[in-house]
């Protein structure tokens, strides 16, 4: 794939090194200054290219929607803490774009996601309480995560209730979710750790191969099903 990437920082570097690793061209960098151009400056840099990864701020999701719908460039969003305005850029990208995006692009969390449905489907018939547990280092801004939120919001569909949860940031503490299910007579936990960014590299790239000659606005774990199919069929 020809990819533009929409930011140069931890991540966009991670996702550099790992694309040209699998053999796909980096054809374009926009650093944080220059994603500050007018939308149609944007779409003109970005026009020709397979698609665009962005990581970078929330408050710019949606100019960088527009941008990427004006010039038929697939968005995949890795930035977090902008859902509040999803609706809004989902009216940007039924204009004929194509978004894919995701609270965590980590292959291993999505996959927590489908272990810990099916746990919560199992401790529901016997009484156990869910929770959500997440830390992250000081520098992270959104709390809780987008993970976490992700994780309640597939909890209460099943529990049919608000699911507690629980943030802590501090130090250099690596990414880390735990839900829990609690009774009177004992807790079972299921954890993720983030060992490094990788992983959200690797499936960013999956993300961006999967949204290939698509429309519409897809979440990557709503995806998922589709994605491990396409993925098990070359084996």
């Amino acid at each position: 794939m020809k990819l533009a990437l929409i930011g140069h920082g931890a991540m966009g570097r991670l996702v550099e090194a790992r694309a040209r690793t699998e053999g796909h061209e980096v054809a374009t960098i926009i650093c944080s200054r220059e994603s500050a151009f007018r939308v149609e400056e944007l779409a003109e840099i970005l026009d020709g290219h397979d698609a665009a990864i962005d990581f970078t701020e929330a408050e710019a999701v949606p100019r960088h929607a527009e941008a990427c719908t004006l010039a038929c460039v697939p968005l995949v969003e890795g930035t977090t803490g902008w859902h509040a305005q999803l609706e809004d850029v989902r009216r940007i990208i039924e204009r004929g774009g194509t978004l894919i995006y995701g609270a965590n692009f980590s292959v291993g969390v999505n996959l927590f996601y489908l272990v810990v449905e099916r746990a919560a489907e199992l401790f529901r018939a016997f009484d156990y309480a869910p929770f959500v547990e997440e830390a992250h280092h000081s520098r992270k801004r959104d709390a809780p995560s987008g993970t976490a939120l992700q994780l309640c919001e597939r909890l209460a569909g099943i529990y049919d209730a608000e699911i507690p949860v629980a943030s802590t940031r501090a130090g250099h503490i690596p990414g880390t979710h735990r839900v829990g299910f609690d009774s009177s007579a004992d807790t079972v936990t299921l954890t993720h750790i983030a060992r490094s960014r990788e992983g959200f590299a690797t499936g960013t790239l999956v993300a961006a191969r999967w949204i290939q000659g698509r429309q519409g606005v897809y979440e990557f774990s709503e995806t998922l099903d589709e994605i491990l199919k396409e993925v098990n069929s070359k084996w």
